[in-house]
């Protein structure tokens, strides 16, 4: 099927869009899974207790965001590279709902800022606790570096000296890091106290850019439908070798009975008329 210039601009988007989407996808959901099956974290799972606590809805959450957004990504990659309108669809309404899940997400923490903020303080810190308790659980220990990283915070102390995952924390800027960094409980809280309209931002910035990826998905499939819907033409540059050539061209004549011969009275020179002056 023959896309215009819009048409291949929207499948190019949508390709580099489901490639960064299936990345952090696979990302949680490996991270989720390791952390509900793994042998130092499969007994809090198996609490009953602990079934509503900060760190088990959090691995819950990841593990279905990142299912959902391979789903996602699995009709987005078929319908865009395949040029196929149903499963454009599909991924429409999906980026739709995720927008819109997006969306409501970002004006929650917002209103509901403090109550949020010492949920994933929690959620730290019982990975934390985890990461300590089992020697360096390597999973966990990549989120904490993450963490650390993003927010630029050590541990739940953030001493040096006392800190017990010193190796996952970012480099100190400056000498007074050396000694002590911000914690990353009170830096959690905080962020989400102080900048909650950021917070709101960064949940909606990411809905508005699944708006444009629907966008992109919704002109795809009506270029698709445009390019089924009008004729195709075949232009011939050159002029087939199986034409037959003029001397090759037999003629074939068909035979008729002779008919009657129609005999034509000559005109004399009294019928000739002659125009009147």
């Amino acid at each position: 099927m023959a896309l215009d210039g819009c048409g291949l601009a929207c499948k190019y988007i949508l390709f580099i869009f489901n490639l960064i989407f299936a990345l952090v996808g696979f990302a949680f959901l490996g991270l989720g899974l390791w952390l509900r099956f793994s042998n130092n974290t499969r007994g809090i799972f198996e609490i009953e207790t602990l079934n509503s606590s900060a760190f088990v809805v959090g691995v819950t959450v990841l593990i279905v965001l990142g299912t959902v957004m391979l789903i996602v990504v699995m009709f987005g990659d078929y319908g865009a590279c395949n040029e196929k309108r149903y499963a454009l669809q599909v991924f429409s309404v999906l980026l739709a709902l995720l927008a819109g899940v997006e969306i409501v997400v970002g004006v929650l923490a917002y209103f509901r800022s403090e109550t949020v903020g010492m949920n994933m303080a929690e959620f730290y810190t019982s990975m934390y606790i985890l990461y300590v308790k089992n020697g360096g659980d390597p999973a966990i220990g990549v989120a904490l570096t993450g963490i650390h990283k993003m927010l630029h915070c050590c541990g739940v102390t953030g001493i040096s000296v006392i800190e017990l995952a010193q190796q996952t924390c970012p480099k100190p800027d400056g000498f007074l890091e050396h000694i002590a960094m911000p914690n990353c409980p009170g830096i959690i809280t905080s962020v989400f106290e102080s900048k909650a309209p950021l917070v709101m931002g960064f949940f909606v910035g990411t809905g508005a850019l699944l708006i444009v990826a629907l966008i992109c998905s919704m002109t795809l499939r009506r270029k698709i439908s445009e390019s089924v819907s009008s004729p195709q033409y075949i232009v011939l540059t050159h002029s087939p070798s199986t034409l037959p050539q003029p001397s090759t061209i037999v003629s074939t004549s068909y035979a008729y009975p002779d008919p009657d011969p129609v005999i034509f009275t000559p005109l004399t020179v009294a019928n000739i008329p002659v125009a009147q002056p």
